[in-house]
């Protein structure tokens, strides 16, 4: 009994191979592995029962032999209500918008409105989201003040403003018959919540703008996900960008400066957590992209992944007690309650944004938007929190966003080069 909390008070330490700042690791019992377990054990007691009684209602054949006021509850949720389709463009999501009779100032409006909605959402999203993890509240001249540490509170107050935005949504507005197994959207949701549990904990380890650059870097998980999951086959070109990106992210890590501020060091454990946040990330947009194969738009798609993202993370944190405790943190410090909500509402509105710039202009034009605000919200970053970033490591920066347009750039030539061949044949690799 006693060499358990002896073992675990030791992890923290063997892991990350430094000595834990006191504010981060005032006990075993804040490190973050341990939580991440604690994280997952209350997830696995809603995983597991419901998958049991997946099991159950499958093998009773309960879709011919069910019946009484459960039955559609219960086939929504276990069968769905239709078949896939064979292709996903074959009209399962909704056609975009063409600008055929539009004026230019009028579309010139629509992509000014757009690109500011994306950059002042998010651009706020990552300023607030550095302030709420590495800034303490309450702060006086005789108290320190205290920080905010649990995350998963976080990815709870995001994912229930965003599933009441696309439920209000849904309800007002007229949306495809919806016909996927409602519990097909858990895989998603489990890897969405532990995928942005990673990305805010790697802020008490790492800089924004390392965490921003490794999100850049994401493409090259994503492509061997698309591999494993959906049997994907990329273009010689996505594999040199890839290869461009992974460069320029190694000289901005390997980049150092001998006065380089603590909270810049990138440590061993903010390493292995943004390693979780690009894995599970890119399982999320894999699995999502393999249910829109089923007809369904991007806000129906919102709509359920954040119902098992609502569930799973109050049912962890209130087995947890953490539900109560940080509604008292909240209660204590207003400016964090004004922070956490504008939090969830940049979030939440930033994902409306994406969906009506992808529906009018393309997945390419909002590509371009979303990785000049990458830039952004690094200088934002260095600006507002005096990070420093060195030649080598702002040539890396450099590196990574050519890489990242050169992509855009080649993807648009390739889909135009697709459009121009004869009825019937299309590219021998997909895009």
């Amino acid at each position: 009994r006693l060499c358990l909390p002896l073992v675990l008070a030791s992890l923290p330490a063997m892991a990350t191979g430094e000595e834990i700042a006191p504010a981060l690791q005032d006990s075993w019992g804040d490190f973050w592995l341990f939580r991440f377990f604690v994280n997952a054990a209350g997830y696995a007691s809603i995983v597991v029962p419901g998958f049991l009684l997946i099991q159950y209602f499958k093998r009773r054949n309960y879709l011919e032999t069910g019946r009484g006021i459960c039955f559609p509850v219960i086939k929504s949720c276990v069968f769905g209500s239709e078949v896939k389709s064979v292709h996903q463009d074959d009209g399962s999501l909704p056609p975009r918008a063409e600008p055929a009779e539009s004026s230019t100032a009028r579309q010139v409006f629509k992509l000014l409105f757009c690109a500011a909605g994306l950059q002042a959402s998010y651009l706020t999203w990552g300023v607030l989201q550095e302030r709420v993890m590495t800034r303490t509240y309450g702060a006086t001249e005789t108290d320190p003040g205290e920080k905010f540490k649990d995350s998963q509170f976080l990815v709870f107050m995001n994912r229930i403003l965003a599933f009441t935005v696309a439920g209000l949504y849904c309800a007002l507005t007229k949306q495809p018959r919806h016909g996927a197994p409602m519990y097909k959207y858990s895989f998603a949701s489990l890897s969405n919540i532990l995928s942005s549990w990673c990305q805010y904990e790697a802020l008490k380890y790492i800089s924004f703008p390392t965490q921003v650059l490794a999100k850049a870097s994401k493409v090259i998980p994503v492509m061997m996900m698309g591999k494993l999951v959906s049997r994907k086959s990329y273009e010689y070109w996505e594999y040199l960008t890839a290869a461009l990106i992974s460069v320029g992210v190694s000289m901005f890590l390997l980049s150092s400066a001998p006065n380089r501020m603590v909270s810049t060091v990138t440590t061993f454990s903010g390493v292995v957590l943004l390693a979780g946040y690009i894995i599970f990330d890119s399982f999320t947009s894999n699995w999502q992209d393999a249910l829109f194969t089923y007809k369904m738009s991007p806000v129906q798609m919102m709509f359920g992944v954040n119902v098992f993202s609502c569930l799973f993370t109050v049912g962890s944190l209130l087995e947890q007690g953490a539900l109560l405790e940080s509604l008292r943190f909240m209660a204590r410090h207003s400016e964090f309650t004004a922070h956490a909500v504008l939090l969830s509402v940049c979030s939440a509105c930033g994902q409306l944004f994406i969906f009506y710039t992808i529906n009018q202009f393309g997945a390419a034009v909002f590509t371009i938007i979303m990785t000049l605000r990458q830039a952004f919200a690094i200088l934002l970053s260095c600006l507002i929190y005096g990070h420093t970033v060195t030649v080598v490591g702002g040539l890396g920066i450099a590196v990574v966003f050519m890489a990242l347009f050169l992509r855009v750039y080649a993807r648009s030539r390739m889909k135009k080069r697709s459009k121009k061949l004869p009825p019937g044949e299309t590219p021998v690799q997909k895009v």
